[in-house]
């Protein structure tokens, strides 16, 4: 008599259903977690600086904004912001860093000198992987360990004594990974005898400063993003 046959045992049934579940859930994977990490980093996103208006007038004499100012602490930061594509899904990516310097300058009514710089090595985002490409290859910071700003035109402050918040347009060179580019943007600005903020962004193309925009394959970062800043400045 020939020897029957025998069905599949019990291991052999439950290895091909941890077969089926992993090719199932593989295919589930590559659909459903783009989604997932771009819900996950969009929610981890910031905001863009602002300053709003409180309606609230406190006047106070424009003589009380000449003189030297030096920005730094008080909630200062600066940072980036950027858009990534992952298998079609969007993400954006924000940057912050409190490590900033700079000062500011008022003579006869009239912004004569600002400056601010970040220490661009100490900029963070919710992911260290990314961070550490960031600073090694695409920044470079071991040869360009700052970034900043400084203001090239002189802008008329004597209005920004009502204690309300302004727009001022302002013009300038913008320092990026070694690069230098003149550049103009509307910054949002409250003065106060003690304390004044300025906040805005600047928008930059990264091959404007030498900078290339990785590309992985998965993950495509756009060529254009934004420089973004939230200062605070005292009398010094």
């Amino acid at each position: 008599m020939s020897a029957r046959r025998k069905a599949p045992g019990k291991g052999r049934k439950k290895l091909l259903a941890a077969v089926l579940t992993v090719a199932v859930l593989g295919v589930a994977g590559v659909l459903v977690v783009p989604q997932l990490y771009a819900s996950w980093a969009n929610s981890k996103a910031e905001k863009a600086p602002e300053l709003e208006d409180s309606g609230k007038s406190e006047s106070f004499k424009a003589s009380d904004l000449e003189g030297a100012w030096k920005v730094g602490g008080g909630g200062s930061f600066a940072g980036y912001r950027v858009k990534e594509v992952l298998r079609g899904e969007n993400v954006t990516v924000t940057g912050r860093s409190k490590s900033v310097t700079g000062s500011l300058n008022v003579d006869g009514g009239t912004l004569r000198e600002a400056r601010f710089s970040v220490d661009v090595a100490d900029i963070k985002t919710p992911e260290a992987t990314r961070d550490v490409y960031f600073r090694k290859n695409a920044m470079e910071t071991d040869k360009f360990p700052k970034a900043g700003f400084k203001v090239t035109k002189p802008v008329d402050v004597g209005a920004l004594a009502d204690g309300r918040t302004h727009n001022v347009k302002l013009k300038g060179d913008l320092t990026v990974h070694g690069v230098q580019r003149p550049v103009s943007f509307t910054a949002k600005t409250q003065a106060g005898p003690n304390k004044t903020k300025i906040v805005g962004s600047i928008p930059i193309t990264f091959q404007d400063f030498g900078v290339k925009a990785p590309s992985l394959g998965f993950v495509k970062v756009e060529n254009q993003g934004s420089v973004e800043f939230s200062l605070a400045a005292e009398p010094s």
